[in-house]
């Protein structure tokens, strides 16, 4: 399986001995792009790609259901709407999680996906991520921390609720059709100037 891989050391060297705030607006730049030449190479289909923003994050997504509806493509049953990847600050919140709203996506976690799947979130409620396209099919023994793996991922964004205002992405792979990422890529821009990225099966 190919790895749709992006050099973000390479694109780092570019800034050398630069702030933190020169990377960030750097990073902000130049990942979306990134991020759409890496996803069209592996969705050989028409896309419909489109920018969210929700509080400090931007989202790139792929309506494709907007395409169907429009009359533009044929309906069909295997091709899912996604996310192609989500960057911004991190804004911890103390808001309560939309219980109900969450519930609602799709149906029954385990009816739809498994017993060890969790409607899990790009961006984590606690650091200012939202619902809707925010939320997405993940391995609960990552979404949880509870495997070894699972524990760095956690690690990860528990950095960014600590230090608010922290350069973050999730950029998710995709192997199918569905929105369902056989992959995800997390990064988070220490405050050394270091890109901490690591990659979590799915």
């Amino acid at each position: 399986m190919q790895d749709y891989e992006i050099d973000y050391a390479a694109l780092l060297s570019q800034l050398s001995g630069a702030d933190i705030e020169t990377k960030i607006a750097f990073l902000s730049e130049e990942l979306p792009h990134d991020f759409h030449e890496q996803y069209l190479l592996m969705t050989p289909r028409i896309t419909n790609l489109c920018r969210y923003f929700f509080k400090k994050f931007e989202y790139i997504y792929d309506d494709y259901s907007s395409l169907e509806a429009t009359g533009v493509v044929p309906y069909s049953p295997t091709i899912e709407s996604r996310v192609v990847g989500v960057l911004g600050r991190s804004q911890p919140t103390a808001e309560k999680r939309d219980a109900s709203r969450l519930q609602g996506w799709v149906g029954g976690t385990e009816k739809y996906f498994g017993e060890n799947t969790d409607k899990g979130h790009f961006m984590a409620h606690t650091i200012g991520g939202g619902l809707e396209v925010n939320i997405f099919a993940q391995r609960r023994d990552i979404n949880r921390g509870w495997s070894v793996r699972g524990k760095v991922f956690r690690s990860m964004e528990k950095y960014c609720a600590q230090h608010p205002n922290t350069f973050c992405f999730n950029r998710p792979l995709y192997s199918e059709d569905t929105s369902r990422p056989y992959m995800i890529e997390f990064g988070v821009l220490l405050e050394s100037g270091e890109l901490w990225v690591e990659r979590f099966d799915n």
